[in-house]
């Protein structure tokens, strides 16, 4: 029997019921789990691993040891399937606490997931270190072996060598030690960076600080003033309300006191991330020292697409070169535009003022008021155009669940079902969680794994499914949500994320959909989907008038069209900036280097940034995707990947966009390649059999409006 997503046995339903985080299959059932439950479920299944992953290295002891009789051929399911069963239990059952987490966040469930995570990762220690394993490893790796299957014994036999395996005695306890401290360190300084965020709040309560504000931003502030009990108008530091402040507001006083507050979270008292900084990068180089590399940055790139620190410094280099004097012009502008409108701050501009002037020089460049087309982008609407999109490049159909059809965490998220174009077969599922709420949930967007594609110990296929989360603007009052073109870039994106996740047909759960998917070649799907925002037919398919039905005026596609790489030098540069900071910090900051990590980032500033960070600039304290997420000496990631999104969605302009028989069968290509393949090939061996060739960056210098001349 094929198991759909949502559906599950009866006898699987009574366990859930009993005790949901120990099902370890199906729908988590995400209302019914408590900060209790995880405190009991999550130490009982770590008991019960523990004995199974001692059975297992006991029944490889038989192919190993110092007998004389001939050891039999470890096989895939000897070794394997066994071990996926048994990391997919933890995967599942600390999955949903961790995205609940996330999500949910709640003082007491805040508390059960600390008091949790340590025996976790140590868990995950012991299993990685594992020497019956690891021997298991090595001799399956003599078998004859496919393609996928080699690439995953490969990859898990790396993985181990990073987990420590090699080490032994009091090295592999100091070891340990230092990951189990790292985990509590990372969520000690997420959750730094989530209440200093909630913690700032400014109520304004006159007109005047209003000055310059759409109604969409007067709206929500009201709203939030109101859930706070308040009179006025509420702001906070969450994406949807400090964004469009920093933009619109003509208070420059406001702006700069919000700007301070967003740039100087977590940076004092007791939620202070300063010290947990070096904390991290003392333990990580130490780490990786342990491990025979000479810094963190080095361990992170043996499973990288990309080879070396050099060449990841040459590309960021490259990126520099060519974004520099654009954002240098661009300031240039900025200044002469404030300058026209006789603001004071014309000859002395700070980082308060660059959105504010910005957003007033791509009026005034392009006509184009980004706020004014909110109204053309209803998330139903979006939703429609992105499904619609996905239904003719892809092949699939997209359709919502009617509510309670399956379990989730908020009455906001809701349930699709992915189909087969052509016969209507499952595929796949995903959840939606599109809007902020700042004092539950962390910001930022992102996909992640609900359910892989696998087999149950039954043999029964199981589908996938996808967590995708946005912190978007919410409804206001009658108003739906309406989004801002940049949301709905967020949205395609992570769709793209989903797409290879759900749409994955490699049979190997460890190697099936993002699984096993360098981390720097896991954004092309996803910076790819970005580009159909500006695609005709989807665009005008998609932007229709909440209220009117009217499809956005062609002049306003135009004007999108133009400004797509308005100010593209200094997005590329930040970006840069980013990504340099993380990989200097990882490969040449040392507690003994005589700079502290912020002293190293505003050397960097010198040369990657043409308006120097304020004094009370603490960026690296709310720097979560290297400190507190996967992106440690990765952030590069974005770059590198957008090289290669940017060269694949080429291959469509190449056949021609209005070409619609081209654009479908280009469709289809990009499905059976980078969306079916996943980890069971290179990311190389994948973009080469979509593209033909290996990948070249010059589609990037052009979609970033930063060619000097044709490429």
């Amino acid at each position: 029997m094929l198991s759909t997503p949502g559906s599950a046995k009866a006898s699987s339903d009574q366990q859930a019921q009993r005790q949901p985080l120990l099902s370890g299959e199906g729908l988590p059932l995400f209302e019914a789990i408590t900060p209790e439950q995880v405190d009991s479920a999550i130490p009982a299944l770590l008991a019960e691993l523990s004995d199974e992953l001692s059975r297992l290295e006991a029944r490889l002891g038989v192919h190993g040891g110092e007998s004389d009789q001939p050891r039999p051929a470890i096989g895939w399911e000897d070794l394997m399937d066994p071990l996926h069963h048994l990391e997919e239990r933890l995967r599942w059952s600390w999955g949903v606490v961790s995205h609940l987490h996330g999500v949910c966040n709640t003082p007491e469930l805040r508390q059960a997931y600390q008091n949790q995570q340590g025996a976790v990762v140590a868990f995950g220690s012991r299993a990685g270190q594992s020497k019956p394993i690891y021997q298991a490893l090595q001799q399956l790796a003599t078998q004859p072996l496919d393609t996928t299957q080699r690439r995953i014994v490969e990859a898990e036999l790396r993985h181990m060598q990073l987990r420590g395996v090699g080490l032994e005695g009091p090295e592999q306890e100091a070891f340990n030690a230092a990951t189990a401290e790292l985990a509590q360190l990372a969520s000690q300084f997420g959750n730094h960076v989530l209440d200093a965020t909630n913690a700032w709040s400014l109520t304004l309560s006159s007109e005047e600080e209003l000055d310059g504000l759409p109604e969409s931003l007067r709206n929500l502030l009201a709203q939030a003033a109101r859930d706070a009990g308040e009179q006025g108008w509420r702001l906070g530091l969450d994406m949807p309300r400090v964004l469009p402040f920093l933009k619109y507001s003509r208070r420059r006083d406001l702006r700069e006191t919000v700007y301070r507050a967003q740039v100087g979270r977590a940076s004092s008292g007791e939620g202070n991330n300063r010290p947990l900084i070096e904390t991290i990068l003392t333990l990580r180089l130490e780490q990786a020292r342990r491990l025979g590399y000479a810094n963190w940055a080095e361990v992170s790139l043996a499973s990288k697409m990309a080879g070396s620190v050099a060449e990841v410094e040459q590309l960021l280099h490259d990126l520099c070169s060519a974004a520099y004097p654009a954002a240098e012009q661009e300031l240039q502008e900025l200044r002469a535009c404030a300058q026209r409108h006789g603001a004071p701050e014309a000859d002395d501009l700070k980082p308060w003022d660059v959105s504010h002037w910005a957003e007033l020089l791509r009026r005034e460049s392009f006509d184009l008021d980004a706020e004014a087309l909110r109204p053309w982008f209803p998330l139903e609407q979006v939703l429609q155009g992105l499904f619609g999109l996905c239904q003719r490049l892809f092949d699939i159909r997209i359709v919502a669940t009617e509510a309670g059809e399956a379990p989730t965490w908020h009455p906001d998220v809701r349930y699709f079902r992915v189909l087969d174009g052509a016969s209507g077969d499952p595929l796949a599922a995903f959840y939606l969680d599109p809007y902020s709420r700042p004092g539950s949930k962390r910001g930022g967007a992102w996909m992640d794994e609900c359910l892989g594609r696998t087999n149950t110990r039954a043999g029964e296929p199981v589908l996938p499914v996808a967590y995708l989360i946005c912190n978007q603007s919410p409804p206001v009052g009658d108003t739906p949500s309406l989004m801002t073109f940049e949301e709905v870039e967020t949205l395609f994106h992570e769709f793209g994320h989903g797409l290879q996740h759900m749409l994955t047909t490699v049979e190997r759960p460890q190697a099936a959909g993002i699984s096993n998917v360098e981390w720097d070649a896991v954004e092309l799907p996803s910076q790819f989907m970005e580009n159909w925002c500006y695609d005709r037919t989807t665009l005008m398919g998609m932007a229709r008038h909440w209220q009117s039905g009217a499809p956005l005026p062609e002049e306003e596609y135009q004007k999108l069209l133009a400004a797509r790489t308005f100010m593209g030098g200094t997005a590329t540069l930040r970006q840069v900036h980013f990504a340099l900071t993380d990989l200097r910090l990882h490969s040449q900051w040392a507690p003994d280097s005589g700079q502290s990590p912020e002293q190293l980032r505003r050397e960097l500033a010198r040369t990657t940034t043409v308006l120097e960070p304020i004094p009370e600039d603490a960026f690296l304290c709310s720097f979560s995707h290297i400190f507190a997420g996967g992106y440690s000496a990765g952030y590069y990631s974005y770059k590198w990947a957008e090289v290669l999104s940017a060269d694949a969605f080429s291959a469509f302009e190449e056949v021609g966009l209005e070409d619609e028989e081209q654009v479908v069968a280009t469709g289809r290509r990009f499905r059976d390649t980078v969306l079916s393949l996943g980890g069971s090939r290179s990311p190389a061996e994948v973009f080469e059999a979509f593209r033909g060739r290996a990948p070249s960056p010059e589609a990037l210098i052009r979609h970033s409006g930063l060619a000097t001349e044709p490429v």
